[in-house]
């Protein structure tokens, strides 16, 4: 969910007269919770006068709110368990498994990568910022594989220039309800914060280009197994374009909860049980290769499927599976 950080200028347009929480909730992705807060602390107004949590917003009030920063998070370093694939005095290659979150951040303030990384990786503190020490890229929460840390500054900068030139490749698997009409299949359409949804993400015109590139790897009875390439890296990326194919990431509770209840006939009962198999979204970033950014040499990365998803992995392919044998 989005932080909000600044000042912000928000005019009540017909159709949207609620309750002052609500609106300013909605419009900024926030809790109600957090809002009622800044209500609290006077940060929020409403046509130039104090605002009243519960009061009632008329079209072409203008509310002023001021969000402050998050509070300094202190890094502390974790004995968390940390699967290290490759590590030398450039950058560490990680294998994080679901359920981490990268970096600290409100709601999330200890348990993540980053506090593991500075408890297993002693020169880390303070690369490329001092919230995000030597993050180039992450992966969601819920969201398994392969990312790399640097751990120097002149890692960090070129890691990030190389992310940002899209010479760092990224595979992913993951299993998609449905056939794709036509594989393989780019998809190019701008992402940004969904209007409706504050805490999601969606394809609208507003938004930052995004580029993905899908193939279909195994074609099960009502779902398949895909490999995606990401060329950009919005949030919730290949989550969101999947959905926009019509083809939303199994076991995905924001932008496919509930797909498989949609089906009918036969493929209705073996989608659901996929679903009962899938315990997370089902996404994993497989593969990882980029130049080091000290000697230039060409360093690539697999990580297996994880254990988690193997069921769901296996039911695909045992019943209903169609195509050739596939390394995972």
């Amino acid at each position: 969910m989005s932080t909000g950080e600044g000042l912000h200028r928000l005019v009540v347009q017909p159709g949207e007269e609620t309750r002052l929480d609500r609106f300013v909730s909605e419009a900024l992705g926030l809790s109600r919770s957090r809002v009622q807060k800044l209500i609290d602390a006077g940060r929020v107004s409403v046509s130039g006068r104090a605002a009243r949590k519960s009061e009632r917003l008329d079209a072409g009030a203008e509310v002023v709110v001021e969000v402050p920063p998050p509070a300094p998070v202190e890094m502390l370093p974790e004995d968390i368990p940390l699967d290290i694939v490759h590590e030398d005095g450039s950058l560490v290659v990680v294998n994080k498994a679901a359920g981490m979150v990268v970096h600290p951040a409100p709601g999330h303030r200890s348990g993540t990568l980053v506090n593991a990384l500075l408890h297993h990786v002693k020169d880390l503190s303070g690369v490329g910022g001092r919230l995000r020490p030597g993050i180039v890229h992450r992966l969601d929460r819920d969201t398994s594989g392969l990312l790399v840390v640097a751990k120097n500054d002149q890692a960090h900068i070129a890691l990030s220039l190389a992310l940002k030139e899209r010479r760092i490749k990224r595979i992913y698997l993951a299993a998609a309800w449905g056939h794709l009409a036509e594989s393989p299949v780019t998809v190019d359409a701008p992402i940004g914060r969904d209007p409706r949804h504050r805490e999601r993400m969606a394809v609208v015109e507003a938004g930052r280009r995004a580029v993905t590139r899908v193939r279909a790897r195994e074609r099960w009875n009502a779902a398949e197994l895909l490999d995606v390439a990401l060329q950009t890296g919005r949030t919730h990326q290949i989550r969101v374009h999947l959905a926009h194919l019509g083809h939303p990431v199994v076991g995905d509770p924001v932008y496919g909860a509930g797909w498989e209840r949609g089906m009918s006939g036969p493929q209705q009962g073996w989608a659901r049980e996929l679903a009962r198999r899938t315990p997370r979204q089902f996404l994993h970033a497989a593969r990882l290769s980029f130049d080091h950014p000290g000697t230039g040499v060409k360093l690539s990365f697999h990580a297996p499927l994880p254990e988690d998803l193997r069921p769901a992995l296996e039911w695909g392919r045992g019943l209903f599976f169609e195509g050739d044998q596939h390394d995972t």
